[in-house]
């Protein structure tokens, strides 16, 4: 079984939001898969998804402090600004972090560990609508 659908998810402040329970509301069609791998893709170049603790919200402030001090706006440091001082620096932090997760599908669901969430990293100052595709694979119930 193949199932792939695209998601839009609405803008977001710069930041590390999960998004894991939104993923799943749109894509139902997981339920229907016993043994799988569910692939997400963003289609940006200024925001980044990653894998990471869901339950307390200080690691998430902790990815946006480090990422802010690893990465500094300031434009003097790069030559691609046409948008800002946000530009560049975005794609910077999106290729550190990438632009997909894998995760197994069992039983219907997203097999992710016990405080594990998938995380939309935006990093442009004024996030923007963000597209993910979504590609389930994976053997049916019966």
């Amino acid at each position: 079984m193949w199932f792939q659908q695209q998601i839009t998810l609405s803008p977001r402040s710069r930041g590390f939001h999960i998004i894991t329970d939104e993923i799943l509301e749109k894509i139902p069609e997981i339920k229907q898969i016993r043994t799988g791998l569910a692939h997400i893709f963003i289609q940006h170049t200024s925001a980044s998804l990653t894998i990471n603790e869901n339950a307390d919200p200080s690691v998430r402030r902790d990815f946006a402090s480090h990422f802010k001090r690893m990465v500094p706006e300031d434009m003097s440091l790069y030559e691609h600004t046409l948008e800002g001082p946000d530009d560049m620096t975005s794609h910077i932090k999106s290729s550190l972090l990438g632009s997909s997760v894998s995760i197994p599908v069992t039983g219907g669901t997203l097999n992710l560990g016990t405080w594990q969430g998938i995380y939309l990293c935006e990093h442009r100052n004024r996030g923007r609508r963000r597209k993910l595709v979504v590609t389930l694979q994976g053997e049916g119930e019966g």
